[in-house]
């Protein structure tokens, strides 16, 4: 064996021991996490990221009564739910970029949403969904999960690049784990719409306006042309099936009166 496979297999080796000794059970999904960070390092990567973020779409908006309303509806969720028992800094911010439909969350708890998704928004309950579906994320640590994905593929190409020498092939393995991590960011994106749901519920709101903003969600995405596969948020119409179980497993007798919608 040459010392060029030997030293390709001790990198391959350390990459995935410091994925798969590095666990942590999730308080609120009950899951057993492989994750990069502790939570405190969340936090602060959160806090350090998201003026970068914001600047990259056109900074906050300008609209102070957008902002306090998304910030109100954003503190109700939290305080209600389960999220407030987390140990995050959640703040909730209107970005100003009027064209793009789009809601983020960054780690530790910084939730965005642009001004051109707010505005197709057309209840205080649909901008819950919203960003109830985003501290779904924040619950479920996919950041952190995330970051310990690509920290794995990163030391498996440099792995393969070792051993082969060819950079071309390095190549094809990086695309393959690209596409792993996208498989990995549609699965987030479903447990984080289920996590919503439970949000929204808890602070009083109908669940059902999360269906609705799929259908908005599917309108502005009409004639993108991307395929399903290639993308990073699962096709709004097949979350919809999931959504819609999630509410009936919560409310089998169907959603109750008196819920903000």
């Amino acid at each position: 064996m040459n010392a060029r496979l030997i030293i390709a297999i001790l990198v391959a080796l350390f990459a995935i021991g410091s994925y798969f000794f590095r666990t942590s059970e999730n308080p609120v999904t009950g899951e057993s996490q492989r994750v990069a960070l502790s939570t405190e390092q969340e936090i602060a990567l959160g806090l350090r990221s998201a003026p970068q973020m914001a600047a990259q779409m056109g900074g906050v908006t300008r609209n102070e009564k957008a902002a306090a309303a998304v910030s109100a509806i954003g503190k109700k969720l939290v305080a209600s739910s389960v999220a407030a028992k987390s140990p995050y800094r959640y703040s909730f911010h209107v970005l100003a970029d009027p064209k793009t439909v789009n809601a983020f969350a960054l780690p530790g708890g910084p939730i965005f949403i642009t001004e051109g998704l707010l505005r197709l928004l057309k209840s205080e309950a649909e901008v819950a969904a919203v960003l109830g579906h985003e501290i779904g994320h924040v619950l479920a640590r996919h950041a952190a999960e995330h970051i310990a994905k690509e920290q794995l593929m990163q030391g498996l190409v440099s792995a393969v690049a070792v051993g082969s020498g060819d950079y071309s092939t390095a190549q094809i393995a990086q695309m393959v784990g690209g596409l792993i991590n996208m498989k990995y960011g549609r699965d987030d994106e479903i447990e984080s719409d289920r996590l919503g749901v439970r949000v929204m519920v808890e602070a009083g709101y109908d669940p059902r306006a999360m269906l609705r903003v799929m259908e908005v969600l599917a309108k502005a995405s009409s004639g993108s042309g991307r395929p399903e596969f290639l993308s990073t948020h699962p096709n709004p119409g097949n979350r919809t099936g999931q959504i819609q179980a999630e509410i009936e497993k919560r409310f089998p007798q169907g959603v109750p009166e008196g819920l903000k919608r």
